[in-house]
Order: C-alpha cells, then structure tokens, then sequence
C-alpha cells in the first residue's frame, strides 16, 4: 500500500488553534481525507516550517509514493525562517522526483520554490466559495481536471495568489478572481499538481474558517457586517449536514460540484488515479527488463 508523507506550514500555536475551532490540523484532515480515498495506506505528517523539523533530503523524500503540501496562513513572500525552511523542503521534493500535490497554500509554495512569485490578492479575498473556475485550453485534457464541467464550484478562503509562475508550468485553470486556480509545475526531477481552492476540505471545515476570519471578510468588503458572515458559515454548515438539499444548493447558489463529497474530490482522487498508473507503468517496465535481461 502506498506511504504518503504530509507536508504541513502551520506553525505549532496554529495547529493548536485549528484543532480548537475544527477538530483537526490542516494534515490532520489531508490524512483522513487520504485514509478515506485510499484505505490502507500510510500517512506520515511533517511541519518543515518547524524550527525543529526534521530535514527530508531528497533520498529521503524519494521513498514516499507522493507528498501532499496543505493550506496555511503562511505568506511565501514573507522572507521569515518558517517560509525558507517551507521553500526548502518543497525544492527537495522537486529534486526527490516523487510525485506532489498541495492546495491553497500548498500551490504557492510549489510556485515559489520553482522560481515563480506569489502576492496578496490584487483585487478581493476568495472566501468561502470560488465560483465559475475554468480549465484552460490545456486544461480542458489534462488528467487533473479530470471529470470536470465546463465551469465549476469549490471551497476556497484565501488573501493571496500566484503572480507570475515558473518555468515549466502548464495553467490548467482560473476564474475571475486569481487567474490561477490549478497548475502543473515541472521543476528539476519533479511533477506538481496544484489547485488554489481546497477540495480536500469539507463544507463544514469553511464554515468554521469564515466565521474565524470574520472581521477580515467585513474589512475585506465581502461583507456588511459579522453577522452576515455568520449567516453564510450558517448556511454552509447546514449544506455540510444535508449535502442533498436543494433549497441550499438554491440559496448558496451552487451545484453536486461543490456539496457531493465525491465530486469536490475530483481533483485528489484524478492524483491518486495518476499515482497508480505511474506504478504499474513502473512494474510493466521493471518486468520488460528483467524478460530482456
């Protein structure tokens, strides 16, 4: 079975105040998300933004079936020993050349460890909802987005984006927010896949997040006030417990892309698909050699 190694930049008080308001560490849901899509696999979760993390070299890093680096409320553009220590890692994944996958700021990090910038977003947070993402002419075939409408809906809440990305991206997929919302970036011996949004998030995990940053959303102009906020993490909450509902669906405006678990998956479970081939093309042509040898 597959041994998955969990990359997560919040700092311990972080971790601490997200098990608090949710339950869980943003690794902490990656591994029940993973235990969930891939029964009997093995997850080991890491902080490489830690003062006293262990330091994965690429030999190490080559070991794993894949990495996945998770959301946090770390910057990259912040020059502050968490983030170096976080670019660090990611450049060991790259030259590791195991397979990784990130969201949210999993993606911006993959960005700026591969030479690209990411910034605070220009125009607006993307809170709650990110609405209307579409692929790319690229997109549109590549095995990420697999089974993937036209447009679609996904959970996001985040103050920063991609500027400009490195050398050896494909962009995959955007919207009228940040124009980069997926991306597969090739770095050294190594192959990321990235989205901005969280598929690996419940509804009820961006209800807590929205009503924790409620004030930024009002100073953000998402919003009136505290209260209306609330009402929309209400709403949210109430989609998580009835994901069938369509009088939810009908009041947030969204569709089984955003509240079908399975659906919101899509782009985790296209990840998973795509590790599993790259193994049996790996046994197909470890087996061709050993039939010529």
């Amino acid at each position: 079975m597959p041994h998955f190694l969990i990359a997560e930049s919040e700092t311990p008080d972080e971790r601490q105040a997200r098990r608090a308001r949710a339950g869980k560490s943003s690794g902490e849901t990656y591994a029940a998300t993973l235990a969930q899509m891939q029964p009997g696999c093995t997850v080991t979760i890491v902080a490489p933004s830690d003062e006293d993390a262990q330091i994965f070299e690429a030999p190490r890093l080559a070991e794993f079936d894949a990495v996945f680096l998770t959301g946090s409320p770390l910057h990259v553009y912040d020059d502050q020993p968490e983030v170096r220590r976080q670019l660090a890692f990611m450049r060991n994944v790259f030259r590791s050349g195991t397979p990784s996958f990130g969201s949210c700021a999993g993606l911006q990090v993959a960005v700026a460890a591969a030479g690209g910038t990411v910034r605070k977003m220009a125009k607006q947070m993307e809170a709650g909802i990110s609405r209307r993402i579409t692929a790319t002419d690229l997109g549109r075939n590549h095995p990420l987005l697999a089974g993937r409408p036209a447009s679609w809906d996904a959970p996001a809440i985040h103050g920063d984006e991609v500027a400009t990305l490195p050398k050896g991206t494909i962009l995959l997929a955007g919207n009228s927010v940040t124009q980069v919302q997926a991306a597969e970036i090739r770095c050294e011996n190594g192959v990321f896949w990235g989205v901005q949004y969280h598929p690996e998030l419940a509804i009820g995990e961006i209800a807590v997040a929205l009503r924790d940053q409620a004030e930024d959303l009002v100073e953000a102009g998402l919003a009136e006030d505290v209260a209306q906020v609330f009402e929309r993490a209400d709403h949210l909450a109430a989609l998580h417990r009835t994901p069938d509902s369509l009088s939810l669906r009908w009041l947030l405006g969204v569709d089984g892309e955003f509240s079908d678990e399975i659906r919101r998956r899509t782009e985790i479970r296209n990840f998973l698909d795509h590790l599993t081939s790259l193994k049996m093309l790996g046994e197909r042509a470890d087996g061709l050699e050993a039939a010529v040898g």
